[in-house]
């Protein structure tokens, strides 16, 4: 049974999210201070992690990044009711998957939680395979080489599947020169990479634009 950890101090709100997920025949624990988590994630083990942003103790960003320093790769959807946060929660590299503004609907998270459930139901190595040595990426005794820049998107990407990484994320980790470079440029190189992705296997979309936020991987459709 899939646990779900609520973090959210509106205990109205968190009961609500609990009963929906319970419906789903899942196991849910709710929290209500931010400083409490890493506590018990260190004792105990979830599925998916739904974390508001404005929290008592410690808020849910800062949370985040402390997740993903202990290199944990649980799914973390974050909840706010400041809009204007949402290109922090984007632009920052606290690690989060998603995100939803409230207020929201129940029936909308859960159908969230079951995305980030799905992926992590699928296997752990992608089948997709990469090379550091010449840059090539291969499925199925098929290859395709790679540039220097598509070889550094497409193994950031694949680092945190299903994580949604803005244009700016995924600069930084292509030109550790500090240069400055603009949006379309980005967007021209993952057009080639998706092009070449599609030569491995026509089917699938691994890389994926997400309107307004940039892009993310999907290890399989």
């Amino acid at each position: 049974m899939p646990h779900i950890l609520i973090v959210e101090d509106e205990l109205h709100l968190a009961k609500t999210m609990s009963d929906y997920l319970k419906q789903e025949h899942y196991q849910t624990t709710i929290l209500e201070r931010g400083d409490v988590v890493m506590s018990f994630l260190s004792e105990n083990q979830v599925d998916v992690i739904l974390l508001d942003l404005m929290l008592p103790g410690l808020n849910g960003m800062d949370v985040c990044q402390m997740i993903r320093k202990m290199n944990s790769s649980t799914p973390v959807i974050m909840t706010t009711a400041r809009v204007d946060e949402i290109d922090r929660i984007l632009g920052l590299e606290i690690g989060a998957n998603d995100y939803v503004c409230k207020p929201y609907s129940p029936r909308e998270v859960v159908a969230r939680v079951k995305v980030q459930l799905r992926q992590l139901n699928k296997t752990d190595i992608s089948p997709l395979q990469t090379n550091d040595n010449d840059m090539t990426v291969e499925q199925q005794r098929k290859h395709v080489q790679l540039t220097v820049v598509e070889y550094r998107l497409l193994t950031k990407m694949m680092s945190q599947p299903g994580r949604i990484y803005t244009r700016d994320q995924l600069m930084d980790a292509v030109y550790d020169d500090g240069r400055i470079v603009t949006d379309r440029t980005i967007d021209s190189h993952i057009k080639k990479l998706r092009q070449k992705l599609k030569t491995l296997s026509p089917q699938h979309n691994f890389i994926q634009a997400i309107y307004g936020c940039g892009y993310k991987f999907i290890n399989s459709e």
